[in-house]
């Protein structure tokens, strides 16, 4: 072989090395039918493998790829939802405009350790004569079971046939939305599903704040503002913290929460387990809860509140503004 035939297959190869290194990995396989998962699944189940679900509504985001690494710990598989769940909107709520970026998630998903992607049509999960709800009394009283009285049954419906669809080990879910952790977690036990449902903590901007698709939804002058409902909670929190009174505390948060533009939903401090209401926080492992509106834009967020405070959430020296 010539100088030059060397030279030109040490470049190819390279070439080819270069291109190995640099090529997209593959997204999952993608399922939309459950006889197809639960072939899936069975083959999982009898190599004697733990299998995790992931359930989300798509549009997915760090926040949801902390879920897949947290649920890697737990199970040697791992599946993905992907549904837009429509029994959870209310009529007038962003059913239709709720973002679907199931080509954009796949690619993302590829990077991760799934194995298995279940993204069925609605029809699939609601067949024609559809006639069955779930309900979780109790714990979906108050907070955004009030304001989203349809919002709880729907979750709790969906995610019921998931399980029993998948027939998952564990399953996990983002305490952003710890109350409908809670329920789903109620539920699960109750109805005796066998799924162990984790909790993973919220994921949040550098600016403080939590991840949710719908962030999408704020234009530039909304997302400016949008942080202030992280940090003053933040503020009350600490307060609450050093002593001050629950009820003092939380009047003041939503009347800063309003002079900043938001329309507040609710700013409360609940038991961590049973969500009742607390006014005063002693021993019992409690939350701050808020909802409000920006714009058009629900955004929520919680909080643990401690003894000692986080070392990431230090109260401000003085209030934010």
């Amino acid at each position: 072989m010539t100088e030059a035939n060397e030279r030109a297959r040490a470049e190819r190869e390279s070439g080819e090395q270069r291109e190995t290194k640099t090529a997209a990995p593959s997204p999952p396989p993608v399922v939309r039918r459950v006889a197809d998962l639960r072939d899936a699944t069975a083959g999982f189940r009898a190599d004697g493998e733990r299998i995790a679900l992931v359930p989300t509504m798509g549009a997915l985001h760090a926040g949801h790829l902390s879920l897949i690494t947290h649920a890697a710990r737990h199970a040697e598989r791992i599946i993905v939802t992907i549904f837009v769940n429509p029994t959870q909107f209310a009529e007038g709520e962003d059913l239709d405009a709720y973002p679907r970026t199931e080509a954009d998630d796949l690619a993302k998903l590829a990077r991760l350790p799934v194995d298995l992607v279940y993204a069925p049509s609605p029809r699939e999960m609601y067949p024609d004569r559809f006639a069955t709800s779930v309900s979780v009394t109790g714990l979906t009283d108050g907070l955004c079971g009030t304001s989203r009285p349809h919002f709880f049954g729907g979750v709790a419906t969906v995610v019921c046939k998931l399980f029993t669809q998948a027939r998952p080990d564990i399953a996990v879910f983002g305490e952003k939305d710890f109350q409908q952790l809670l329920v789903i977690r109620r539920m699960a036990r109750d109805l005796d599903l066998g799924v162990e449902v984790f909790g993973a903590p919220i994921v949040r901007e550098n600016d403080g704040l939590a991840l949710s698709s719908r962030n999408a939804y704020l234009d530039e002058k909304a997302r400016a503002t949008a942080p202030k409902l992280h940090a003053l909670s933040v503020h009350a929190r600490n307060l609450i913290v050093d002593g001050h009174a629950v009820p003092k505390v939380l009047a003041g948060l939503r009347s800063r929460l309003t002079e900043a533009g938001f329309a507040v939903d609710y700013a409360e401090v609940r038991h961590a387990e049973t969500l009742s209401p607390l006014d005063i926080v002693g021993d019992a492992p409690a939350r701050l809860f808020v909802a409000a509106v920006l714009g058009e834009t629900r955004l929520i967020d919680n909080l643990p509140i401690e003894r000692q405070r986080g070392w990431a959430d230090q109260a401000p020296a003085h209030e934010p503004r």
